[in-house]
């Protein structure tokens, strides 16, 4: 009986491997068959013909020497200004990202990636920008489907303190304020557009260019990816410059419309957050997202997740993650991601000045009118309220509030304000959320 299962086993197996070993043959053979098609053979050159050949793939020679025909890394034909001069341009263009993010350190974090990204997508013959060229690859994976502007969200939840807007809730108006020049810059875009004849942008696309407005970089990249992932590289780069120009642009809109008095304001000390509130108040505004705003969803659940975690207190190895090695990875993937798209054939268009115009005007407006809001609060206000806080309302986190503090303690040297401007700055985030999905929910 044993000798007959094993008689019967191995002739199984004998026909099993003879089956797979003529599939595998025959496979062989096809692929054999098709790679002697498409390669051709090669044809024995001369070293006069080799060094010719080399010379030709060069990245000098396809600049110095730009050819009709030539296509970037999405099959579209390339001008020959965008192959050569405009090369250049970007070129210069990258090295002074460089040179603000390591010299000046405006946002180095994400402003160099970016750049590096924009100098490996500017290299000629290489298109590391194609679907499966690296940058294409990055892109693809967690740009064009908004991936990793939700993962940073998750990390700066993670990274965020509720405590100062929930010890003075009024301040949410300063941050709501703030994003008046998100809609205020979607109008100019749409009149820049229809009054002018150097730029065309449609609703859509002044939509995407208006979120500038709020200084926050992943709400911008994911608006952008949703409404005009061609303009992409010009709305993202805009959003990070002008984060990183908080210190240089707010201190003059603030010393403008205040006076030195107003700047000398102290506000009193706020009362202590009980941790269940901080608890229960993410879980409140998703509730809130999910009855009344679906469309912002994507971002203030990755945002209110990041938080819970946080406040929670029972889950610190994945708080920890989330504030360190995951907002780390995700920000080079997002930096290389959005550099790719500083191509030279997409970023050297009038668009882009028109963009970079925009978003600072939006910058500027939201500043100011934060700036307003705390006068006016501050007149009718029973605590006195010092209107510079109004300018942390943009999302630039923590980094305007910090200016504000710097600016009150230039007035008056002593005054601490930076835990007051956390609460606006705070509401700023959650502004531009809303701000992102009202929007979505208008032009998607």
């Amino acid at each position: 009986m044993k000798m007959k299962s094993f008689l019967l086993t191995a002739i199984f197996i004998f026909f099993a491997s003879s089956v797979t070993l003529s599939a595998s043959s025959e496979t062989q053979g096809g692929v054999a068959g098709e790679e002697a098609q498409q390669v051709k053979p090669y044809e024995p050159k001369s070293i006069t013909q080799l060094s010719a050949a080399f010379l030709e793939r060069t990245g000098i020679n396809a600049i110095l020497f730009p050819q009709e025909g030539v296509t970037n890394g999405h099959g579209e034909e390339m001008t020959l200004f965008e192959q050569s001069t405009g090369r250049v341009i970007m070129f210069v263009i990258i090295f002074l990202l460089f040179y603000l993010a390591i010299a000046k350190g405006f946002e180095p974090l994400l402003l160099l990636p970016i750049a590096f990204g924009g100098l490996l997508a500017n290299i000629p013959i290489a298109n590391m920008t194609s679907e499966h060229g690296m940058l294409g690859i990055i892109y693809n994976m967690g740009i064009a489907n908004e991936f990793f502007p939700l993962l940073i969200f998750m990390g700066v939840g993670a990274m965020t303190d509720f405590g100062p807007l929930l010890s003075n809730p009024k301040t949410a108006l300063l941050g709501g304020a703030a994003q008046f020049g998100i809609f205020g810059s979607l109008v100019g875009a749409a009149a820049l557009s229809q009054y002018t004849g150097y730029v065309d942008f449609t609703l859509q696309q002044a939509g995407a260019i208006s979120i500038i407005g709020g200084a926050d970089g992943p709400t911008s990249i994911f608006i952008a990816s949703r409404l005009a992932p061609e303009l992409l590289g010009a709305i993202a780069v805009a959003a990070y410059s002008y984060m990183a120009l908080v210190p240089v642009i707010q201190p003059p809109i603030m010393k403008m419309l205040t006076s030195e008095e107003e700047r000398r304001i102290v506000m009193p000390k706020t009362r202590e957050v009980k941790k269940l509130e901080k608890l229960i108040f993410p879980l409140i505004v998703v509730m809130m997202i999910a009855f009344v705003l679906p469309d912002a969803a994507p971002l203030m659940g990755s945002f209110a997740l990041g938080n819970f975690a946080k406040e929670s207190g029972v889950v610190d190895r994945l708080s920890n993650e989330m504030q360190n090695s995951l907002i780390n990875i995700v920000t080079i993937f997002l930096g290389l991601g959005v550099g790719s798209k500083l191509a030279s054939d997409s970023f050297l268009v009038a668009e882009t000045l028109g963009i970079m115009v925009i978003g600072l005007l939006a910058f500027s407006v939201g500043t100011a009118a934060g700036v307003i809001m705390g006068k006016i609060m501050n007149r009718f206000s029973k605590e006195p309220i010092n209107p510079i806080i109004g300018a942390a309302g943009v999302s630039a986190v923590p980094m305007a509030a910090r200016v504000v503090s710097k600016v009150g303690a230039e007035a008056r040297p002593g005054n601490v304000l930076l835990m007051h401007a956390m609460g606006p700055n705070v509401a700023g985030v959650i502004g531009s959320a809303v701000a992102a999905g009202v929007l979505l929910s208008i032009f998607n």
